[in-house]
């Protein structure tokens, strides 16, 4: 029998492949129906250029009309678009909700994705208040659901200006070679840039709405403002209701690795000083120094001002650590030689979400990195050196303070599980 007609004959033809080994098919060949699917909720930077990342996209959603459009024209027709983002939550396809809009967002949509049965990859920082990421993990972890940050350097990646990745710098820490307590400086000499041109305007006059902007959904939760160009998209991080400035813009990029290295994922500074101008009650100002203080000694300093110009990155009793792995009397090279390399780690969302393991930068571990960045911008907002309750993560004697830990929600938003 030739073999067309053996194949008519025996019903195979439709169905051939379908018992086709998959490495027939090509190195990287993925199966629609074994890829996860994803769904972009912001598209106006970040979110655009995450279309082609990790999944397959399947919906996106943004309150501007024209940020829509040129994403869906990057997209593609076959991917759904949406004004409203709790439509987009209620696509039953939707396996992953990337969240890429401005930070007072974040929280109340992570929830919100959570809740609808949704893992959720959010950018940085995770939220906009210290309440928020409390709220953030308990969502999280009731619905149980998968939780990414998206800032990478403690795994992978040169970790800015040291020029290296954060593994040596941990397999150095983790040693003791530098003793402890450890202090950890942050300024242009050691490669880090805040950004202070993220400042907001004192002076805007309102102007009209654009017809292809939502204003009033744009600011959701945030304190109602008249609308300024300036107060949106690009520069919103100028502003205290939706960001924190560089600090704001850079501060996990910059601390989270910080963090893990100085092993406090589970704690908080319990001191917080600051040296910066008065800031104004709207707009984002700049500083000249933030100094975080932990119950061990440890501390982070954020010289704003680079006033520290030889300081070292890291220094404790025992010595002192410089970008590209310099360090006072200590063949660095070798010593890594000999040096145990950190526990693996989930470094792939898709795995997590998989295996249903923590990633990992989660929800916890992000959430504390975020206070890091949280308490700095309420002890710059105050005007005052605070004092801080890491277990409770309350401040302590401080109303003024412990009011800022959940700033109030505009009208019909509020953080609900």
């Amino acid at each position: 029998m030739k073999r067309r007609n053996f194949l008519k004959t025996t019903g195979l033809g439709a169905g051939l492949f379908t018992i086709v080994p998959r490495h027939v098919l090509g190195k990287g060949w993925v199966a629609p129906s074994d890829q996860l699917t994803k769904a972009i909720i912001g598209v106006g930077g970040m979110g655009t250029g995450h279309i082609q990342y990790e999944g397959r996209l399947v919906a996106i959603c943004d309150v501007d009309a024209n940020h829509l459009a040129k994403a869906s024209e990057i997209a593609g027709p076959q991917v759904k678009t949406f004004h409203d983002f709790r439509e987009l939550l209620a696509l039953p396809e939707v396996d992953v909700v990337h969240i890429a809009t401005p930070p007072h967002w974040h929280g109340l949509i992570s929830i919100a994705a959570a809740r609808a049965g949704k893992d959720v990859w959010c950018e940085k920082p995770m939220t906009r208040t210290i309440g928020e990421g409390q709220a953030v993990i308990r969502a999280i972890q009731e619905y149980g659901r998968m939780f990414r940050l998206n800032t990478w350097f403690r795994f992978e990646s040169n970790f800015y200006g040291m020029g290296v990745p954060v593994a040596p710098i941990k397999k150095l820490v983790d040693s003791g070679v530098f003793g402890w307590p450890l202090k950890v400086t942050l300024n242009a000499a050691t490669g880090f840039n805040w950004k202070f041109y993220w400042q907001g305007k004192t002076n805007l006059v309102p102007e009209p709405v654009p017809a292809e902007l939502d204003y009033d959904f744009w600011l959701g939760p945030a304190s109602y403002k008249p609308y300024h160009p300036h107060r949106v998209h690009g520069s919103f991080r100028g502003y205290w209701d939706y960001d924190g400035g560089g600090l704001g813009d850079m501060g996990q990029h910059y601390l989270d690795p910080v963090q893990f290295l100085l092993k406090k994922d589970d704690e908080s500074p319990v001191t917080i000083e600051i040296d910066a101008p008065q800031q104004h009650y709207d707009a984002v100002g700049t500083w000249r120094r933030i100094t975080f203080t932990y119950a061990d000694g440890c501390q982070i300093v954020l010289d704003g001002a680079n006033d520290d110009i030889r300081a070292p990155f890291l220094e404790g009793p025992g010595g002192k650590l410089y970008p590209g792995l310099k360090a006072d009397n200590l063949e660095v090279d070798k010593l890594l030689a000999y040096l145990p390399d950190p526990p693996p780690v989930i470094t792939k969302f898709s795995d997590a979400v998989r295996s249903r393991r923590k990633f990992a930068l989660n929800e916890m571990n992000g959430h504390r990195s975020c206070t890091l960045v949280n308490l700095g911008k309420i002890a710059l907002r105050l005007g005052r050196d605070l004092t801080f309750d890491s277990s409770d993560q309350r401040f302590i004697d401080d109303p003024g303070a412990n009011a800022l830990l959940d700033q109030p929600m505009r009208g019909k938003w509020k953080m609900e599980l």
